[in-house]
């Protein structure tokens, strides 16, 4: 039986110890999102920007927890100063799970430039990222990438294409 990408998601997640998750509203995320919401073990927070998340998210570090932020691409253009100049500054870790629009098979012609520029920008602010192609290789990548987050001190991101979904 083939596993549901919105359920390797919410298994890794869990697998990988996040206790704390902030997110932006995103159509592809939505089900992991319903997901998250149900659990008693995970603080969720939604936000109606990302730079926000990211500020809470850091609070949320500094408390003990183990943070992740749930947003679309778009949003990581707003967030280009915040990563920079506090968490890449300070060293603190954060999972990026990213619901990549404007990738192969995107219908809005407004999502292919961020589409184009999302790893462009992570590699200018040397964040790793990794791009699991089905939820499989998702189970495994989440878990790492948060391992790596916390032991680099760094963000680090997932980029979940349409195709993923």
């Amino acid at each position: 039986m083939k596993l549901d990408s919105s359920q390797a998601v919410y298994d890794a997640l869990k697998k990988a110890g996040i206790d704390f998750i902030v997110s932006v509203p995103c159509v592809n995320l939505g089900k992991v999102l319903k997901m998250i919401e149900c659990d008693p073990e995970i603080t969720h927070v939604p936000v109606t920007r990302e730079e926000e998340g990211f500020g809470i998210c850091a609070g949320a570090f500094m408390g003990g927890r183990k943070p992740a932020i749930l947003m679309q691409n778009s949003g990581l253009g707003n967030s280009v100063n915040v990563l920079a100049s506090l968490f890449k500054l300070y060293r603190f870790p954060i999972l990026m799970v990213i619901s990549q629009r404007g990738t192969l098979g995107e219908g809005i012609s407004a999502q292919i430039p961020m589409g184009k520029a999302t790893s462009k920008i992570l590699d200018a602010l040397d964040v790793p990222y990794f791009n699991p192609q089905t939820p499989d290789e998702a189970l495994e990548v989440i878990e790492k990438s948060w391992k790596l987050a916390e032991t680099g001190s760094m963000p680090v991101g997932v980029l979940l294409n349409i195709t993923f979904w």
